[in-house]
């Protein structure tokens, strides 16, 4: 079940079967990776751009499980990695301002050439730098709240174990 066309491109390419949310709604296991990790299992993602595809994945599996390097695993989300905002195109300076009224540092994220990037549903994409995330969950509702606004990365209380890679091995942390 690819969360993006373009993983679905390269799948297709390899003679993967490949099988929709509308053949499957409900999914057993969904993997994935993410951009930070905080204690909590609370998760920044969407820097591959699919952040909203990515979260329907999530939100239709039994279980989410994540796996990253340890380089992403953080005391506090928007540590490290810019949070990614979904917004439609029109308005999106609006939703930008939005943003930025919560203590963010938005920017329109751009192609190689400087057009905008434009996700598999058609949408910008602000990337928002904060001073740090303490609360995620509610800055998830504060952004979700405003009109033209489709998606945040934040994945909160989604993943349900996390296996992490590192110098001395791997290390699998749960919430379950």
């Amino acid at each position: 079940m690819p969360s993006s066309e373009r993983s679905a491109a390269r799948a297709r390419g390899l003679d993967i079967p490949l099988a929709t949310l509308n053949e499957h709604p409900i999914l057993d296991l969904a993997i994935d990776g993410a951009d930070e990790v905080a204690p909590d299992l609370s998760l920044i993602k969407g820097h591959g751009g699919a952040l909203l595809r990515e979260k329907i994945v999530a939100a239709a599996s039994r279980r989410f499980v994540i796996i990253v390097d340890e380089s992403k695993i953080v005391g506090q989300l928007g540590t490290k990695a810019p949070l990614p905002v979904e917004v439609i195109p029109f308005g999106w300076r609006a939703a930008a301002s939005h943003v930025e009224g919560l203590g963010a540092q938005p920017e329109l994220r751009r192609k190689a050439d400087g057009e905008p990037f434009v996700t598999d549903e058609g949408n910008y994409i602000l990337d928002c730098r904060f001073p740090g995330i303490p609360d995620p969950a509610a800055l998830d509702r504060q952004i979700r709240a405003r009109a033209g606004v489709v998606e945040t990365g934040l994945f909160v209380g989604m993943a349900k174990e996390v296996i992490v890679a590192g110098v001395e091995g791997v290390r699998s942390i749960s919430s379950i």
